[in-house]
């Protein structure tokens, strides 16, 4: 059974390394990474990227404090839909849309996917659809109320029931944060989401100066260590030197 993934950039931020890793200094362009996987039994999406509002009007979609934190590097061409149709590939004839998590740049695209069922963690779901508890984590409620039927589990959740691709809690960043274990024929990629900004997180465990729950954090960390142990590449979050080495759609991912 023969599971393809594709690697897609939708924009970049630009913001200071020491909001994101204890320690750092000076500025990093941090790629906004969307993947498409095909199954045979269908066709899932990880994480949407920005809304369309972002490319001329940031602060309008995500608030003053968020916008002034980052500078948007996000034209026309790059939202998720258009990247989608670049490849030929129809973003209505997407089947689970997987939020890692909700932030503004993992699900601000949700709207644009709009057949999908979204597939969420449960105490991720809660807040989301909470309006008060969800500005305090800066979720924006109408991404998970685009309409979409959703499937929110507690825990691992196997998207097409033969064990390929798998939602892995990875908790501490946000309240119900997945990264996705995603087999192909070379062996096993985990697209760790904001579980894991960077390649260095995971070797210094140096964490974001904002999280959640630290020890979640640190415990997903180890959980990300033991599937790298166990064979697994590791794709971090939003590694800009990491990210140069990653095939772009339409090329698959190989290894």
């Amino acid at each position: 059974m023969t599971v393809k993934l594709y690697a897609l950039t939708c924009g970049y931020l630009t913001g200071s390394l020491a909001h994101l890793m204890e320690g750092g200094e000076g500025d990093v362009r941090l790629p906004i990474p969307s993947y498409l996987v095909e199954h045979p039994k269908g066709v899932a999406l990880y994480d949407s990227g920005m809304h369309p509002q972002c490319q001329t009007q940031p602060a309008a979609r995500v608030g003053e404090r968020l916008a002034g934190m980052f500078k948007f590097d996000y034209a026309p061409g790059q939202e998720i839909s258009a990247r989608l149709e670049a490849m030929d590939r129809d973003p209505r004839r997407i089947d689970y849309l997987i939020n890692s998590h909700l932030h503004f740049d993992h699900s601000g695209g949700n709207a644009l996917i709009p057949n999908a069922s979204l597939v969420i963690q449960r105490a991720e779901f809660e807040v989301g659809r909470d309006a008060e508890r969800a500005r305090r984590y800066g979720f924006n409620p109408e991404e998970v109320n685009c309409g979409h039927p959703v499937i929110a589990p507690e825990g691992e959740y196997d998207v097409f029931g033969d064990g390929s691709v798998v939602c892995l809690p990875t908790p501490g960043h946000t309240p119900g944060h997945q990264s996705l274990r995603v087999r192909l024929e070379g062996g096993d990629v985990v697209l760790t989401g904001d579980a894991c900004y960077f390649c260095r997180t995971l070797r210094e465990r140096r964490l974001p100066r904002f999280a959640h729950d630290r020890e979640q954090m640190y415990a997903s960390l180890d959980k990300l260590a033991a599937l790298e142990a166990g064979g697994a590449r590791i794709f971090f979050g939003h590694d800009p030197e990491f990210w140069a080495t990653v095939p772009q759609g339409p090329t698959p991912i190989t290894f």
